[in-house]
C-alpha cells in the first residue's frame, strides 16, 4: 500500500512539473507569435527566422501538452484487482480465477460452467469467453480516456445486436389561446426510428509461454493494456470518418448542406469563404459564426473537435482586443479552450484543405451516440502462430448521429 501511495505522489509531482513546462512553452509561443505579427505590420511579411522559431515552439507546445495528458491519465488509472474498497462477490472471484486459468493454460471447463449458470447474454464459447467485469470496466474506462469522441459523445449499453430509438423530428402544434376560445386540434408529432447496429471490433495480442507461466505477471492487466490502444485507435477513426459498413458511421460521413438550407438527416456547414484556408482578415470571426450556427440549447455542453495541425493554426489567432482565442487548460488533465469552449483533439479529423471539414462544433453528447454491447470476449488460440499464443479479443460497438441539429461543421471553401 505504501508503495502505491509513493507512486501516486510521484506521478502527481511529474504532472505538476510537466504542466509548468507546458505553461512556460505557451508564454514563449505567445511572445514569438507577437513578434511575427509585429513583423507583418512593419514589413508586410513576417521574418523567416521568426516563423521558424514559432513553428518550433508550436511543436514543443504539442509535445508538452501530450506529456501532461499522458501523465494525468496514468495518475488517474486504477490498478486492476482494486475495487474501491468494496469486497468482490464470490462469483466474481470465481470467474476471475477461472478466466486466468483459461488464459494461462487453456482450461475452459470451469469458465464454461460459470457462464452457463449465469445465463450470460454474452456467453458464446465458440466466439470466446467473457473477460472479468472489472477488466472490462478498466478497458472501457481507458477507451474513454484515449478516444476523444467517446469522451464527449453519448453512450448506451445494450445486450442485443441493434439499438433502436424513436426520435421526434417535429413536435405537435402549439400556441396561445384565450380561455373560452376554440381549440384547434394539434398535429401528430413526426417520429423517425434511428437504428444503431453494433459491429465487431477485434484485436489479437500474442503472448509467449514464458509470459503466461510467470505468476508475477498480472494477466488481466496485460490483456487490458494490449487491447485498449488498438480498440481506441480503431474506434476513434470510425466515429469520425467510418462509412457504416461493418463499422460505426462517423459524423463526417453524413450528407452535408449549407446551414442556411439545413434539414433533418443532414449536417449543416459554415464556409470560411476561402478555399483551404481561414480568411486573411479577422479569421476568428468564422469560428464565432460556427458557434452561433448551433442553437443555444446545444451550446452549453458544446465542444470544438479538430486535429493537432488545425489547432496549431488556430493558436496564432487573436480577437479584436488582442487576446488569444485559444487558451491552455487551467489544470492538468483538462482540455484547452477555444473562445470559451473546450477543444477535443481528434487526429482523425482532416487537415485544413480545399473543401475539408476540418473543424466540428456542437453538443456531441446529444448529437452522436455510441452503442456498446455488454461483454468483451477472448478466444485463446495456441495453434495458429506457434510458439506464440494468440488471444482473439472482440467487443461489439456501433455509433452514429442521433440529433442532426446538435453538430455543425466548418467547411474550408469559398
Amino acid at each position: 500500500m505504501l508503495t502505491n501511495e509513493l507512486e501516486t505522489k510521484a506521478a502527481g509531482n511529474d504532472v505538476a512539473m510537466a504542466f509548468d513546462d507546458f505553461m512556460q512553452a505557451f508564454e514563449a509561443f505567445k511572445a514569438a507569435n507577437d513578434e511575427r505579427l509585429e513583423s507583418i505590420e512593419k514589413r508586410v511579411s513576417a521574418d523567416v527566422v521568426t516563423i521558424d522559431k514559432l513553428d518550433r515552439i508550436n511543436r514543443a507546445l504539442d509535445e508538452y501538452k501530450g506529456r501532461v495528458e499522458d501523465l494525468a491519465l496514468k495518475s488517474q488509472r486504477p490498478a486492476l484487482g482494486q475495487t474501491g474498497g468494496m469486497m468482490r462477490s464470490g462469483v466474481a472471484l470465481q470467474h476471475k480465477e477461472a478466466f486466468e486459468a483459461y488464459v494461462r493454460k487453456g482450461e475452459s471447463g470451469i469458465l464454461r460452467d460459470l457462464e452457463s449458470k449465469a445465463l450470460s447474454v454474452g456467453s458464446d464459447p465458440d466466439g470466446g469467453y467473457l473477460i472479468p467485469e472489472e477488466t472490462e470496466t478498466v478497458v472501457n474506462g481507458a477507451l474513454r480516456d484515449i478516444s476523444p469522441i467517446r469522451a464527449i459523445a453519448g453512450l448506451r449499453q445494450v445486450s442485443g445486436s441493434v439499438y433502436k430509438r424513436p426520435f421526434a423530428v417535429s413536435g405537435p402544434a402549439t400556441g396561445w389561446v384565450a380561455e373560452t376560445a376554440t381549440r384547434v386540434q394539434t398535429a401528430t408529432p413526426t417520429l423517425e426510428e434511428l437504428s444503431f447496429p453494433t459491429m465487431e471490433l477485434y484485436a489479437m495480442p500474442a503472448a509467449t509461454s514464458s509470459l503466461l507461466d510467470d505468476s508475477a505477471v498480472n494477466i488481466d492487466e496485460w490483456l487490458a493494456d494490449e487491447v485498449r490502444i488498438a480498440f481506441a485507435e480503431q474506434e476513434g477513426k470510425a466515429f469520425v470518418t467510418g462509412d457504416g459498413v461493418n463499422k460505426p458511421k462517423g459524423f463526417l460521413s453524413y450528407t452535408t448542406v449549407a446551414n442556411s438550407a439545413w434539414e433533418w438527416g443532414k449536417v449543416g456547414t459554415i464556409s470560411t469563404g476561402v478555399a483551404g484556408d481561414f480568411p486573411s482578415s479577422d479569421p476568428g470571426d468564422v469560428l464565432i459564426d460556427l458557434i452561433y450556427a448551433v442553437r443555444s440549447g446545444y451550446r452549453a455542453n458544446a465542444h470544438f473537435v479538430m486535429n493537432r495541425s488545425t489547432q496549431a493554426e488556430i493558436r496564432k489567432m487573436k480577437d479584436s482586443d488582442g487576446n488569444y482565442v485559444w487558451q491552455p487548460s487551467a489544470r492538468p488533465g483538462e482540455p484547452p479552450s477555444l473562445l470559451g469552449f473546450p477543444v477535443a483533439e481528434a487526429e482523425d479529423m482532416p487537415d485544413i484543405a480545399a473543401d475539408a471539414l476540418a473543424v466540428a462544433f456542437g453538443d456531441f453528447r446529444r448529437g452522436y451516440l455510441i452503442v456498446d454491447r455488454l461483454g468483451i470476449r477472448v478466444l485463446r488460440d495456441p495453434y495458429s502462430a506457434k510458439p506464440y499464443v494468440l488471444f482473439y479479443t472482440t467487443k461489439r460497438v456501433g455509433g452514429g448521429i442521433q440529433d442532426f441539429d446538435a453538430i455543425k461543421l466548418l467547411k474550408f471553401s469559398a
